[in-house]
Order: C-alpha cells, then structure tokens, then sequence
C-alpha cells in the first residue's frame, strides 16, 4: 500500500506477497527489496523462499504461482503467472527469510560493502530443519550472485538453540542479530 504523508489517497503500490516480512532498500539505486517467505505443504523442498525487488504496479504470483512464474498446483494458471514479476534470487524452501540488511558500514572488509545479509529463522514443518542461521547473499553490478552461510550453529541435528529474527548494521560497522527463541542480540564484529 501507498499513502499520502496524512493518510489520504491510499493504493496499492504491489501486490501477490505472501509473507514479505523483511524490507531494505538498496543503497546504490533505492530498490525495495525484500524477503519472501514461501507456501506450506508443498514438500521439502517447494516453494522455494524469494527475494523480489518491488516495483509499483507489479504482481509477485501469490497466490497463484511460486518462485520463477510456477504455477501452484492448487491455484496456478499458467497463462497468468507468464505475467508475473520473478523473484532476483530463490533460497531453500522453508528456511523463512526474516530480517535483512545491506552492509554499508565500514568494519568489514570491502568485498562485503552493497551485499545482502538475511536473517533465517528456520522451519517448522520439514522433515530435516533448515535454516537457524544468517546468510550472506554477494552483489555484483546491482543484482545477486550468490550465496554463502555467514552465521550458523544454532541448529545440530533438530536441536536449535536460536532463530535469527532481525539484522541491521551496527553504527561501528558490525552485524548486529536478534534472536526471538532466547531473547538474546548477537553482535558479529570483524577483526583482522
């Protein structure tokens, strides 16, 4: 939705989200991007977790259609989800992409500086857990290339010991990491 500042004249800015719970906006261009947590009872591994970059007007393919303009087998029509804006960068199904933040402080070393961290709270619902970590996703020319674990241990075997809710940038360069099963804030620092 959109609004004026007092609250008048509202719209829809975009829509077809099913749970995009985390929000960032990228510093080199002012893209929304944001976190995308897939539909239940697909399996293990369907559908998988998106980001999206949101553009007004657009429709993200929920619920009709998951990831790259699949059609749900419940709900999908083909013909609509041709039409559908494509998430930038798909990750594993049921791992729930909280928060996320661009790193733009200056602790860490440059090859860090523009790249996506996402918070993964973790699953409820898979027969082997996934998730319960931190992930950094590398940027390059303004689009996502990769993926890589950043902070994990909170999962041995199907014992979890946290699950990373929120991630900002610290105003000293570190990661700062919330915690919402034991109440607690990580703080990730670098040193040389």
């Amino acid at each position: 939705m959109q609004f004026n500042p007092d609250g008048s004249e509202g719209k829809i800015y975009a829509e077809g989200l099913k749970n995009s719970v985390g929000l960032a906006l990228y510093p080199n261009t002012n893209q929304i991007w944001a976190s995308n947590n897939g539909r239940d009872w697909l399996g293990d591994n369907l559908p998988p977790e998106e980001i999206n970059i949101i553009k007004e007007g657009r429709h993200y393919g929920w619920p009709f259609c998951y990831g790259d303009k699949i059609p749900d087998p419940k709900m999908g029509n083909a013909s609509f989800c041709k039409n559908t804006e494509p998430p930038v960068f798909e990750m594993q199904a049921h791992s729930a992409p909280l928060g996320l933040t661009f790193y733009t402080g200056s602790q860490f070393p440059k090859e860090f500086h523009g790249d996506l961290f996402v918070a993964f709270h973790g699953s409820w619902n898979r027969s082997v857990p996934t998730g319960y970590k931190v992930i950094r996703i590398k940027i390059k020319d303004n689009k996502p290339i990769s993926i890589e674990d950043f902070a994990s241990g909170w999962l041995k075997g199907t014992t979890r010991t946290a699950r990373p809710v929120g991630v900002l940038v610290n105003k000293d360069g570190s990661l700062l990491i919330s915690d919402d099963s034991g109440g607690k804030i990580f703080r990730i620092s670098y040193s040389k």
